[in-house]
């Protein structure tokens, strides 16, 4: 007998009407245990109706959505909506009780019937997001990313099988969202915990995810490890969503001396490498970005940029060469 997949949705579509259908179109998709699945994809591309799909906050208008071999009940047919064994945190705290402390927010949700272990097990989730020190704070003094950090504690405490995080970290600083990445994944490997989260800026994931999904309206593009996913992307689109490349057609392919049949090219920055010698593209504006510069340059109406981590090495109005490590054709 085979064993029924953990997580998964089959033949899923769930359409708003109007002008501009949105939502989810046959979404067929298969959810790994104990591992962190980012859905990427634009605004309004359908991320957060499939999330709520699949924690069975919406019911489906096709398909079936099913959570180790039983069907996930959406609102039409269950009272209270949501899956029990599961747990979803989106950007909004409105949940927290702002003027109690950290500690009272997360420990509520654990039953009286033993307090030792309800002690232990909330300094142990504290200590495990590192929040121990707020642990006396009262919610209204936190940051948004600290009252985040709280949000996903609560959902945590009461040890569900699947977490889903619906754009968690649209306010918090990217120092703090690093550390809060950090602390998830380390969840995830001591517990076994199966995470699911929904981004539209895929720099918050791709060092964070095991798998990433690519929806483009309502579809799922492509899947896979995020590495290979960004090094091979099928299309265009995921191209463009994953990393600001340059994207090249005939006439712009010719002046980088790539010889080749296709119509249109994606040329990573990083694919680029600069000679520092005379040459026929003139460095048009150099960005600084900390440990590297943002370095455009131009040939005629052809123009690329790349990243440069010799800061320093160019000036504007300077002539160079450039070299194409490699390039994606579509």
């Amino acid at each position: 007998m085979v064993n029924p997949a953990f997580f998964q949705a089959t033949g899923v579509s769930k359409v708003y009407p109007g002008k501009l259908q949105s939502g989810v179109k046959s979404i067929d998709i298969s959810i790994q245990q104990g591992k962190i699945t980012a859905i990427i994809g634009e605004s309004g591309s359908g991320k957060s109706t499939l999330l709520r799909l699949l924690f069975g906050l919406l019911t489906p208008d096709a398909g079936l959505i099913e959570f180790k071999g039983e069907r996930v009940w959406g609102p039409d047919e269950k009272l209270i909506p949501g899956h029990d064994s599961m747990k979803m945190v989106t950007q909004h705290t409105d949940d927290l009780n702002l003027f109690a402390k950290v500690w009272d927010n997360v420990a509520i949700l654990m039953p009286n019937t033993n307090l030792q272990a309800k002690q232990e097990q909330t300094e142990k989730l504290l200590r495990q997001l590192n929040m121990l020190h707020l642990a006396d704070k009262r919610v209204s003094e936190l940051s948004g990313g600290e009252k985040q950090r709280v949000a996903i504690a609560r959902a945590l405490i009461t040890k569900p099988e699947v977490l889903l995080l619906d754009e968690p970290f649209n306010q918090v600083d990217t120092t703090f969202r690093d550390g809060l990445q950090q602390d998830i994944r380390r969840v995830v490997k001591e517990t076994g915990l199966t995470v699911i989260i929904v981004s539209h800026d895929p720099a918050e994931v791709l060092s964070m995810a095991d798998e990433l999904v690519v929806i483009k309206s309502g579809h799922v593009l492509e899947m896979g490890v995020p590495k290979d996913v960004y090094n091979q992307p099928k299309n265009l689109y995921t191209a463009l969503l994953l990393s600001h490349c340059n994207v090249l057609t005939d006439k712009d392919i010719q002046k980088l001396n790539i010889t080749t049949n296709e119509k249109q090219i994606v040329i990573y920055p990083e694919w680029i490498k600069p000679v520092d010698s005379s040459g026929d593209w003139i460095v048009e504006e150099i960005l600084f970005k900390g440990a590297y510069e943002e370095v455009h340059v131009a040939n005629a109406e052809t123009r690329v940029h790349f990243v440069n981590f010799n800061l320093g090495a160019f000036e504007e109005g300077s002539r160079i060469n450039v070299n194409v490590k490699t390039y994606l054709a579509y």
